[in-house]
C-alpha cells in the first residue's frame, strides 16, 4: 500500500536532507561573502567549499543572488522570531529592548558569516532589494516604539528615537568587524554587556 502521499511528493526524509543541504549552501556562502566579499564571490568558490560542483548548487538556487537573498530571508525571520518572544516574556519597555539586543547579538556572534549582510543589501535586484529594506524598516520601526514607550514610562530619557535606533543598530552590526569567537570575550557576555550600555544609556538618571 502506498503512504498516503500524493505522486511526485517528497518524503519527510527527502525534505530534511535538502533543507540541511540549503543550509549548508547559505552557510559555505556566508563564510565566502565575508572572506572575500559578495562581488568577488563566485558560485564555483561555494561549490569548492562544499566539496561539490557549481552545477550541484543549481538544484537549491538559480545564482548567486538567490542566495544572497535567502541569506537575508533567513536573519529576518530569526529577527521576527525574536521580536514575538520579547513581546511574550518582558513587560517593560526596557526590558523587551534589552532582551532584542541580546538576542541580536547572538545572532551576530553564533553566524557572524551572516554579519557582513547588513552591508550587501544594494547588491540585490530591485524588487528582493525593496522587500528586504520593508522587513528591515518594520525591524527598525519596533525598536523607534520601544524607545517610544520608555520615554512615555518615564524610564529613558528625552532622546531622539530615530537616532537612538541608529546607534544600537550600527553598535550591533559593527561586530562583524572586529569579534573573534575564540577572543576572550564570551557570545552571551557580549550580547549581556551591549544590553546594558546600550539600554542604561537610555536610562534617566537618579537624582543624586
Amino acid at each position: 500500500m502506498g503512504d498516503g502521499r500524493a505522486p511526485n511528493t517528497p518524503s519527510p526524509y527527502i525534505r530534511e536532507k535538502r533543507r540541511r543541504r540549503r543550509a549548508e549552501i547559505l552557510h559555505a556562502a556566508l563564510q565566502a561573502f565575508r572572506e572575500n566579499g559578495y562581488h568577488t564571490t563566485t558560485l564555483d568558490d561555494i561549490a569548492e567549499r562544499l566539496g561539490v560542483r557549481k552545477t550541484a548548487l543549481y538544484h537549491y538556487f538559480p545564482d548567486k543572488e538567490s542566495i544572497l537573498y535567502e541569506c537575508h530571508r533567513e536573519s529576518l525571520g530569526e529577527i521576527a522570531r525574536m521580536i514575538e518572544e520579547a513581546e511574550a516574556c518582558c513587560e517593560r519597555a526596557s526590558e523587551k529592548l534589552a532582551y532584542l539586543i541580546r538576542e541580536h547579538v547572538r545572532v551576530m556572534t553564533e553566524t557572524l558569516e551572516g554579519s557582513p549582510l547588513a552591508f550587501e543589501v544594494p547588491a540585490l535586484s530591485p524588487e528582493r532589494r525593496a522587500e528586504i529594506i520593508a522587513a528591515r524598516d518594520r525591524y527598525e520601526r519596533v525598536l523607534r516604539d520601544l524607545v517610544l514607550a520608555g520615554i512615555r514610562e518615564g524610564e529613558f530619557q528625552q532622546v531622539d528615537p530615530k537616532v537612538a535606533v541608529f546607534a544600537i543598530l550600527g553598535a550591533i552590526n559593527w561586530i562583524a568587524r572586529w569579534y573573534r569567537p575564540e577572543g576572550a570575550i564570551h557570545a552571551d557576555e557580549l550580547g549581556s554587556k551591549f544590553a546594558d550600555y546600550l539600554v542604561g544609556g537610555l536610562m534617566c538618571r537618579q537624582p543624586g
